[in-house]
C-alpha cells in the first residue's frame, strides 16, 4: 500500500482516490490504493463482506465504483439471474446490478461524472460507499432466492422487497 496523507476536512475538495481512501482509513476499513487511478476496499454490509473498487478515468472525469457481494452466478442458474438482475435495475436510480462476464461475479456499477476539476468531495464518496452498500445489502436476498433457492425473480424480489414493520 502507498504512504499518502489524508488530512481533509468536510470542506475540502481532492482526488478521488485519495478522498475514498481518506474515507475507508477513517472508518477503519480496510483499503488498499493500487494506483493513483485505482482503490480497493473491504466492507461489512448486513448480508455479507463487499469488496469495494473504485476506479478513475481523468480523462473523462469519471469514477467509475463497483461493489461486489462476492455471488457468483452458474451457467444454469444465469436465465434467472437475468431476469432477476432486469426486475432489479427497473428499481434502481443509481447505478445497476450487472453480471461481470470475466469470472461471473455479480457486481453493483455505478459511474460518477466529476466536474471540470475532477475532484471529489466527503460528501460524494460517502454518497457513493453508502449507496453501493445499501443497495448490495436491499437486493443481497433476492439473489440469495434464486441462485440458491431456485425462486422464481419476481417472486424473489417480491420476498426481498418486503419492510418489516418495527424490530424484533
Amino acid at each position: 500500500m502507498r504512504a499518502r496523507e489524508h488530512d481533509f476536512s468536510a470542506q475540502d475538495d481532492a482526488a478521488p482516490v485519495d478522498m475514498l481512501a481518506a474515507l475507508f482509513e477513517a472508518r477503519g476499513w480496510t483499503c488498499e490504493v493500487v494506483s493513483d487511478d485505482e482503490m480497493v476496499g473491504e466492507v461489512q454490509g448486513s448480508w455479507a463482506k463487499y469488496q469495494l473498487r473504485a476506479i478513475w478515468r481523468a480523462q473523462d472525469n469519471v469514477l467509475q465504483f463497483l461493489c461486489l457481494p462476492d455471488i457468483r452466478v452458474q451457467d444454469e442458474k444465469k436465465q434467472r439471474a437475468y431476469e432477476l438482475l432486469s426486475l432489479v435495475n427497473e428499481q434502481m436510480w443509481l447505478g445497476h446490478f450487472d453480471i461481470w462476464s470475466n469470472g461471473e461475479v455479480l457486481l453493483y456499477r455505478h459511474g460518477a461524472l466529476l466536474g471540470d476539476d475532477g475532484m471529489l468531495s466527503l460528501t460524494q464518496a460517502q454518497s457513493l460507499v453508502e449507496n453501493a452498500i445499501d443497495e448490495c445489502d436491499r437486493f443481497y436476498p433476492a439473489f440469495q432466492f434464486v441462485l440458491w433457492g431456485d425462486k422464481d425473480p419476481r417472486a424473489a424480489l417480491d420476498a426481498a422487497m418486503v419492510d418489516a414493520a418495527g424490530e424484533a
